[in-house]
């Protein structure tokens, strides 16, 4: 089963550099969360900050309870093993062929023998629709298959928190898919806290219960996947629609006199970009028949319940009706009117109205 992971008050710069700050967020134990932003907003800086890669200026970082940014070298390396992560483009060592390379883990952080790595190695290489393909170099394979093979090294030790950056770089929407998928079943059979990096709009509609999106070195919103879906912030639905007209910028930073420039032209017909306005939020991929029940969805739809009245109303709505569709008859808190909490709930909506005016 998969543990909690928290950041409180996190912020990382590269000398003068400040990637982002005061990052505060749970992704809580079991679900599927996705990290979104344009490109360039440090959302790998963050996976690399979570697995103690790199270590933040101020902030603290727990997993599992156990702040990573105060602890031992030693507690470190356990806290490591806690952990599979999928890289960019899978990571593999090129001289290798796909049974070592999935097998290397084993090898270095276990003593199990041969004859029980094998074991492993094959069961996570049919996991991920490699068996028959073990004896490939990685020059000789699609980068859909590589992709598949670093995941399958991924999962080799059991992780409980699974780190996924960018899975559909490099793949078509077929492939995309096929992997989003994978993760989800991956997620039904071992229980594991799975976070997505990526800017990829399909994913972040169809695959996450939860959405967080990075701009202009904050954390915009964290929460519920309906939350972020449904919001009516300018930098969230310029990036989900594809659009020029909107904060960001080719270079992210934009400012007020472009802003300004570009609405003009777009009420006047110029801009004809981006896709339609998204209306409504599709259904979540749902796991492969099968596989186990997804025992996060269960303790998604409890913790929802508790945090409602914090949501705002379209989020409410758009849960409301998600959990009619799914055959769940019980009556979900009114809303209060209030506006959401402050991030203090990390379980619930991070907001931060900032992303107009920088």
């Amino acid at each position: 089963m998969g543990v909690e992971v928290r950041t409180e008050g996190v912020t990382k710069s590269f000398g003068s550099q400040r990637i982002w700050q005061d990052v505060t967020l749970t992704l809580p134990t079991g679900e599927v969360s996705a990290l979104l932003g344009p490109s360039g907003t440090g959302k790998s800086v963050f996976l690399k900050s979570l697995i103690g890669l790199l270590r933040p200026e101020r902030g603290s970082i727990f997993i599992d309870g156990t702040d990573i940014t105060t602890c031992s070298n030693k507690q470190l390396y356990e806290i490591r093993k806690l952990f599979g992560v999928l890289f960019q483009d899978g990571a593999l060592f090129g001289s290798m062929n796909l049974f070592d390379n999935v097998a290397f883990p084993l090898r270095e952080h276990t003593k199990k023998s041969e004859s029980e790595i094998r074991k492993v190695v094959l069961e996570k290489l049919e996991l991920t629709g490699l068996l028959g393909a073990e004896t490939k170099l990685p020059g000789e394979i699609s980068g859909g298959m590589r992709k598949r093979a670093g995941l399958a090294r991924a999962l080799v030790l059991d992780p409980q928190i699974i780190l996924v950056d960018e899975p559909d770089s490099g793949l078509d929407p077929v492939r995309t898919t096929y992997i989003s998928q994978l993760l989800l079943d991956i997620n039904a059979q071992i229980d594991a806290t799975i976070l997505i990096v990526t800017h990829n709009i399909q994913v972040a509609r169809t695959i996450p219960d939860n959405i967080g999106m990075l701009f202009r070195r904050q954390l915009v919103m964290f929460g519920p996947r309906e939350v972020l879906l449904t919001s009516e912030e300018p930098v969230v639905k310029q990036f989900l629609n594809g659009r020029m007209v909107g904060p960001i910028g080719m270079t992210e930073e934009k400012d007020e006199t472009q802003m300004a420039r570009e609405q003009a032209l777009a009420e006047a017909g110029h801009y004809d970009n981006g896709i339609d306005d998204i209306q409504g939020i599709p259904p979540q991929m749902r796991v492969n028949p099968g596989m186990p029940v997804r025992q996060a969805v269960e303790r998604r739809r409890t913790r929802v319940r508790e945090i409602m009245h914090t949501l705002p109303h379209a989020a409410q709505v758009a849960i409301q009706e998600s959990m009619q569709d799914n055959g769940d008859t019980q009556v979900l808190p009114a809303y209060s009117g209030n506006p959401p909490q402050s991030p203090d709930n990390a379980y619930g909506t991070t907001v931060r109205h900032n992303t107009t005016n920088g």
